[in-house]
């Protein structure tokens, strides 16, 4: 995660093929319940009066932001379809909410495919009392929720920002995490 930017653009080939390969990401039944919102000149700068109120000062030096939004209605419709057979807005049996699930996926690979491109990027929460704001400020429809921001951007920073968690905290060894057949 970089948390501080250059002010070179990112090339518009670059943008695309990550906005490509988030679309590519597993969706629960194919529901495609994602939208992303990509902010960049006046919009982003509109945007960072708000939505940075969680992030670091310095992500606001990034030239894109991208706010991937969850679709719970799309997957709600699609598993009303008779190919399925759950009844219609019933969220009830879903002991996940794979919205949320499969737009974070498409997050993640937004973030690979910028390291790939040799950019930086980091993943952020917007704050609940930005989230109005932004479909008022931008037009987004009411039923997508975003799940964060992803900054993009060429990095100014190698490695983990001074005083970040990333320079404080080790990361978990391989086998307190993983068990193999049983824990």
């Amino acid at each position: 995660m970089v948390r501080k930017f250059t002010d070179e653009p990112v090339a518009e080939a670059s943008l695309q093929r990550i906005l490509r390969n988030a679309l590519k990401g597993p969706s629960a039944g194919f529901s495609q319940g994602q939208g992303f919102l990509v902010l960049t000149g006046e919009e982003l700068a509109k945007f960072w009066e708000f939505g940075a109120s969680w992030a670091p000062e310095t992500v606001t030096t990034a030239p894109v932001a991208i706010v991937p939004l969850s679709v719970k209605n799309a997957y709600l419709d699609r598993y009303a379809k008779p190919d399925k057979g759950f009844a219609e807005g019933d969220d009830s049996w879903w002991r996940v909410p794979y919205w949320d699930v499969d737009t974070g996926m498409a997050a993640l690979l937004i973030l690979q495919t910028a390291v790939d491109e040799d950019l930086g990027a980091v993943f952020f929460g917007l704050a609940p009392e930005s989230v109005e704001r932004l479909h008022s400020e931008f037009g987004v429809p009411q039923d997508h929720d975003p799940i964060g921001v992803v900054a993009l951007g060429h990095g100014a920073e190698a490695g983990p920002s001074p005083g970040s968690s990333a320079t404080k905290i080790a990361r978990r060894e391989f086998e307190d995490v993983i068990r193999f057949g049983r824990w």
